[in-house]
């Protein structure tokens, strides 16, 4: 069955407290079809999620009142909102802040200035990647619709310990002071355990630990 167009009544959120990206990037996403509401940090943007319900959230990382990595917390932590793809645009381009990005449940990491091409690009991945999760079922019977990571993936201890409490929903500060270790190296395991599975973000990397009863 094909897919039907990403675009069809797609309504996108998108956060930053710059008013000029805004108006940009609103207009760029308008004239190819989106649906955009917008809001200027990231505790607007919860109140706008308690009535609201998005398919895709754009968000800066850099904001006042409440960041970008808090404000995505949130939202993987909440039932309602944590399968939406969130795409953070960023200023900041260093390694570290794609893996903090990415670690916090972020699918995509993309840094200003970027390309109005690119953004459409991966929003449009993005919406088809959520489309044929929202097909496959959900008891897990299915051996297509399990996360697929390599055979032969070997986990050290504390790893497996990292894992164990991202499947339970713990942001790292809290699994660091379980283990009783620095944030920067619970960030270093969920980072080293993403390039062993193949894995994108943490969300994949619980939903890999909870199908292969890791918990």
């Amino acid at each position: 069955m094909k897919e039907p167009s990403v675009k069809e009544h797609k309504r996108l959120l998108l956060i930053d407290d710059d008013p000029n990206l805004i108006l940009l990037v609103k207009d760029y996403l308008e004239f190819r079809g989106y649906e955009v509401v917008t809001a200027e940090n990231g505790r607007e943007a919860l109140d706008l999620l308690e009535s609201d319900v998005p398919d895709m959230i754009i968000c800066d990382v850099m904001m006042p009142e409440m960041d970008g990595y808090t404000f995505v917390s949130n939202v993987r932590q909440d039932d309602r909102t944590s399968w939406i793809p969130v795409l953070f645009l960023s200023a900041k381009g260093q390694s570290q802040d794609r893996v903090k990005g990415l670690n916090v449940g972020a699918d995509v990491y993309m840094v200003k200035p970027f390309e109005p091409e690119e953004l459409v690009a991966q929003v449009e991945a993005s919406l088809k990647q959520a489309f044929r999760q929202k097909q496959q079922p959900g008891d897990g019977s299915d051996s297509e619709s399990k996360i697929q990571v390599p055979f032969d993936v070997h986990l050290t201890q504390t790893e497996m310990k990292v894992v164990q409490f991202v499947a339970r929903g713990l942001a790292n500060k809290d699994i660091a002071k379980e283990l009783n270790v620095s944030q920067r190296t619970v960030e270093s395991h969920v980072s080293n355990m993403l390039g062993k599975t193949g894995l994108n973000n943490r969300t994949e990397l619980a939903r890999w630990a909870i199908e292969n009863q890791m918990t």
